[in-house]
């Protein structure tokens, strides 16, 4: 009953017309942005968070919220009609989506993706309201142990799905930690890794390291193996769904957030997991198998909502522990430090018009989204046909632009062009990005656990695991390790006894 009349005291926040405004703001920019070629939210994001400086902290996370899910659905928009994702998450959508844009059903293909969107979404945000509130209550009693249990939990997982092999992940978290080692030790004030330049010694912004990897990798990695030519936008018409479409799609805008949900909220869940596994759901359960592959619209409708659903889920874990699960969460963390605020379990005590507030505005987000992007389809087609050439360059400027903002030093730009050198670097080699993010975001918090557990047992290794929850923590991070080599056994006990 709390948690209900706060989210009623949020839409009062929410509502009023400054915020409203910040709201439709974010969902446009973010799904013009998201809609572009190799773009996704976390991208967006972090393009657009110079853009919210000069705001009050509600409305600007107001404005992310937007921005977040606005990227989500133009990830989508590319997916479907140019078989170009915008990010991880929206893979799945070009399996199907596609071949129902090429077969002259783009319309119906982004009808269900956006609907799917609203549904994931709103019933994410539900769950989010109801269990939000009791997770930042258990949260409370979690000491310094269990933190940095579920860190370690965090860099391994996120390690373990993402990228073609787990040393390449690793790899990728290194990167990450030893960028975050850049600056002055919290508890000694000793410098590291700064090389006498007075400008480290804060560190590197993780808005920087953010663009630079994301913006400036992606954008180097196409100019060095993408022909300076642009494809055809498909005609969209208009995006309505026959009583057929939603018969074959209500079900499965209701099974993706059961799948998505929980992915999100769990340490480096994300949203990659989910996609793939209500794909799999949707094709088991389908009475129409035969047209999976050739564009089955559930095939866009259950992983669209999962995703958006999974969305929702990563800000249990952000809001409640402070844990970014993936990297849209990661930069939301970034601003976040930037107005001076800490997420974790004293979020909702300190900051409950913001928090509340924010939480009412995914609600608004999610109708503006749907309000604004169906009728819209037909317009982001066409950015589509912008040329490589100046949509490249753009991102470069805008990217300069943002990373220049943070600090107004030019060393700043230095750093972001070697930072984007390393991550065309990490697409060279097949790292995954996200670990880095992760990396540089939790590595310092996770030292900084580390040393207070330790300075509370005297030094000794036990202090790691003196708590029930530590322990749960670990075995469940000893099962992850150990799952491949078990998985391999068990496949060859059933083909011996086969």
């Amino acid at each position: 009953m709390d948690s209900l009349n706060s989210l009623i005291d949020g839409f009062g926040t929410a509502l009023t017309p400054m915020n409203l405004l910040w709201a439709a703001v974010g969902v446009l920019l973010g799904t013009a942005i998201g809609v572009l070629p190799g773009i996704g939210p976390a991208m967006a994001v972090a393009l657009l968070l110079p853009v919210t400086y000069g705001l009050e902290p509600t409305g600007a996370f107001i404005m992310f919220a937007g921005i977040y899910y606005g990227a989500m659905f133009g990830g989508s928009t590319t997916s479907i009609l140019l078989n170009t994702p915008g990010e991880s998450a929206a893979v799945v959508a070009a399996i199907e989506g596609n071949p129902m844009a090429k077969a002259g059903r783009g319309a119906q293909a982004l009808a269900a993706a956006a609907i799917g969107h609203f549904t994931g979404g709103m019933i994410g945000t539900l769950l989010l309201v109801a269990l939000a509130p009791t997770v930042a209550a258990l949260a409370v009693d979690i000491g310094a142990p269990d933190y940095f249990a579920i860190m370690v939990l965090a860099f391994i997982a996120v390690t373990s799905v993402l990228g073609s092999s787990r040393i390449r992940g690793l790899a990728s978290l290194l990167i990450g930690l030893t960028l975050g080692l850049v600056g002055l030790d919290q508890m000694t004030g000793q410098q590291r890794l700064t090389f006498g330049s007075l400008q480290l010694a804060d560190g590197i912004d993780v808005v920087i390291v953010a663009v630079g990897l994301f913006a400036i990798g992606e954008a180097l990695w196409v100019a060095a193996h993408l022909r300076r030519t642009t494809g055809e936008a498909l005609p969209v018409g208009r995006p309505w769904l026959g009583r057929d479409d939603v018969k074959r799609t209500w079900k499965s805008w209701l099974r993706g957030p059961v799948i998505g949900f929980p992915f999100g909220a769990i340490p480096a869940g994300g949203a990659e997991i989910p996609t793939f596994l209500s794909y799999v759901t949707e094709k088991r359960l389908s009475k129409h198998k035969e047209q999976f592959g050739k564009g089955a619209i559930e095939g866009v409708a259950g992983p669209e909502s999962a995703a958006s659903a999974s969305a929702a889920g990563t800000l249990v874990s952000m809001l409640t522990l402070g844990l970014p699960t993936t990297a849209v969460a990661a930069v939301m963390l970034a601003a976040f430090q930037q107005y001076g605020i800490q997420p974790g379990p004293l979020l909702f005590e300190r900051e409950p018009d913001l928090v509340w507030g924010l939480i009412a505005s995914l609600f608004v987000g999610m109708v503006l989204l749907l309000a604004l992007n169906l009728p819209l389809a037909p317009v982001w087609a066409k950015l589509l046909r912008i040329p490589r050439p100046y949509l490249y360059a753009g991102i470069l400027f805008f990217a300069a632009v943002g990373a220049y903002a943070v600090g107004g030093e030019a060393l700043d730009l230095v750093i972001l062009l070697i930072i984007g050198l390393i991550g065309f670097g990490m697409r060279r080699y097949g790292l995954p990005v996200l670990p880095a993010v992760i990396g540089v975001i939790l590595g310092p918090a996770a030292e900084q656990q580390l040393r207070r557990a330790l300075q509370i047992s005297d030094g000794s290794l036990t202090g790691l695991v003196n708590t029930p929850f530590s322990v749960a923590v670990y075995a469940v991070i000893v099962l992850l390790l150990a799952w491949p080599l078990l998985r391999k056994v068990i496949v060859r006990r059933r083909n011996v006894s086969a």
